[in-house]
């Protein structure tokens, strides 16, 4: 099927109408699972990813990459395209069993987008609207499509349709392996999902929302799986699991009959990452609905067999911990240690929030680096190559080194767009309010580099909360 090149992304395209179809959240789920069934995509999330400990940030990030690669920018586009490279080359290393792993493989991109493509086709079908030939040749060509962006080619996606399902077939029955990442999304993350910072401070409540939903949502992921993986694999699938799955996906499907307008993606993921504590408008009706909640969450203690869950620090408690600064900030990708895929992780997060170019995006991943040897010598007295959790906090170290200020002062040259080794409140509100979401009491006058300095030292070393930087590193 031939399309126009003009209408293969923006406001023409067939992808860009499933964005906001509340039934595509069961659909990535479905092919996330799919992804980390792929030997080398498993090891990759497992080394690198922050899935487990920031599902919610990942998910985020997900979605925005999607939404600027189909956008009406051309600009914008090319931009992601390029930032997805850069990540990607990032990702490489080799698996416990000793195999290769590399993220810029074409046969792993293409079986990434391979997922995307053939979810939201079984989406469709699961939901009673199977897609008709000519919208899903149309929809195959623009995920292709979206794979040459950035594989500059056509990658190793069949050029037609017909040869796609055969390609698919034979991934699912040669390659796929039931790997630890696909084990752990589907028995540990939805059974242990931390809650989005819009429900942060309501734990029983969330824990029996989760313990409820959780179960339910990895029952139906296996069940929607293809069925010879699924036997291969070993994946139980409970008794009415089937009927159990399409009745979500056709129930689930009744919101898009919604009035045009109430149920956005963007607005969704962005009420998920609505703190309390938020300088948005929206954050003070937040804030009184919390406390009608945690009444509702002590009624729930009553009357139902929870274990205790203990209430969160309060709002005035300002400094963490060593034990929670290092769960809640240093350990991203959720194992328990901190090495060099953590602190990654956070230079990755800082330039996608700032969408930072090649020159900045490197200097930043660099000072990271630096960071991260600095710590390996200071901290791994058992000398394993990473830093367990009692080894941070029996040294209680200071991690203002000279690695770390070199981090601060790549973000102050970002924010400093003139050059005038100051801060003035536009620049500022452009660094915090356009990439962390916050203001913070900095928003007159002029913000010098050593102030700046000083106070991401005060939250990197002197462990403060309520600080900007929270959004970013921290929440999930």
């Amino acid at each position: 099927m031939t399309v126009p090149e003009e209408t293969l992304f923006g406001k023409g395209s067939a992808f860009r109408e499933f964005l906001d179809d509340p039934r595509w959240a069961l659909a990535v789920i479905r092919a996330t699972v799919l992804e980390a069934a792929h030997p080398q995509v498993g090891a990759a999330l497992i080394e690198n990813s922050t899935f487990v400990a920031h599902p919610w940030r990942r998910l985020r990030n997900t979605l925005r990459s999607l939404q600027r690669m189909f956008g009406d920018d051309d600009e914008v586009r090319n931009r992601e395209a390029a930032r997805l490279n850069r990540l990607h080359a990032r990702l490489n290393g080799t698996d416990p069993r000793g195999r290769p792993y590399d993220a810029m493989d074409p046969a792993v991109r293409a079986w990434v987008v391979a997922t995307l493509f053939e979810s939201t086709v079984t989406m469709c079908r699961l939901g009673g609207q199977p897609l008709e030939q000519e919208v899903m040749e149309r929809l195959y060509t623009e995920f292709r499509a979206y794979l040459a962006l950035m594989e500059d080619g056509e990658g190793q996606l069949p050029s037609e349709l017909s040869e796609f399902w055969v390609y698919y077939d034979r991934v699912v029955a040669r390659e796929l392996e039931n790997t630890e990442a696909m084990r752990i999304i589907l028995y540990k993350l939805f059974d242990h999902l931390p809650a989005p910072p819009v429900l942060g401070g309501l734990p029983t409540l969330w824990a029996a929302g989760r313990a409820l939903t959780g179960p339910v949502i990895g029952a139906i992921t296996v069940a929607s799986l293809p069925e010879p993986f699924r036997r291969r694999a070993g994946l139980p699938e409970m008794p009415g699991a089937q009927t159990l799955m399409q009745g979500a996906y056709l129930a689930v499907g009744l919101v898009r009959f919604l009035p045009d307008g109430w149920l956005r993606a963007d607005a969704v993921a962005d009420l998920l990452a609505l703190s309390p504590d938020s300088d948005d408008p929206r954050a003070r009706t937040l804030t009184a609905l919390h406390h009608r909640m945690r009444r509702a969450g002590a009624l729930i203690r009553l009357i139902t067999p929870l274990p205790f869950i203990p209430e969160p620090a309060t709002p005035d408690s300002t400094h963490r911990s060593a034990e929670e600064f290092f769960h809640e900030v240093l350990d991203q990708t959720g194992d328990g240690y901190l090495d060099w895929p953590d602190l990654a992780a956070m230079a990755r997060e800082l330039s996608t929030r700032l969408d930072l170019d090649e020159p900045e995006e490197t200097r930043l991943y660099n000072a990271h680096a630096d960071w991260w040897r600095e710590l390996q010598r200071a901290l791994d007295t058992d000398g394993d190559g990473r830093v367990s959790a009692h080894e941070y906090a029996a040294a209680v170290p200071a991690l203002a080194g000279p690695a770390l200020i070199r981090v601060a002062e790549v973000l102050f040259d970002v924010a400093d767009t003139d050059g005038d080794q100051c801060i003035d409140a536009d620049e500022y509100r452009a660094l915090f309010r356009t990439g962390f979401h916050r203001d913070t009491h900095r928003t007159d006058g002029a913000y010098t580099r050593s102030a700046f300095v000083n106070d991401f030292l005060s939250f990197m070393s002197g462990r403060l909360r309520s600080s900007p930087y929270d959004p970013v590193i921290a929440q999930a």
